[in-house]
């Protein structure tokens, strides 16, 4: 038999993916602005600016190691509960 968690119980990863989340949207909304200066016909933005870009990377990133830490500890508890 398994034991499901509440939905009110931090599970782990579960910060992982609310910080990747919002690190990724961050960085969404910097390649939205980034590009806009290039179908507006104004002066583009200076070269750090496109580096912010990078946060959707940087945000996928930490989302994807919050979603391995969550299915490792997944794979320890259902081992525990067949060895028990």
């Amino acid at each position: 038999m398994t034991v499901t968690p509440h939905s009110d119980e931090a599970r782990p990863g579960d910060g992982l993916v609310k910080a990747g989340g919002i690190v990724f949207i961050a960085g969404a909304v910097a390649t939205l602005a980034t590009m806009a200066p290039l179908f507006l016909d104004v002066d583009p933005f200076p070269p750090y600016a496109w580096a912010v870009c990078m946060l959707m990377g940087v945000g996928f990133a930490i989302s994807a190691a919050g979603v391995l830490r969550s299915a490792a500890a997944q794979r320890r508890a259902a081992r525990a509960s067949q060895q028990a």
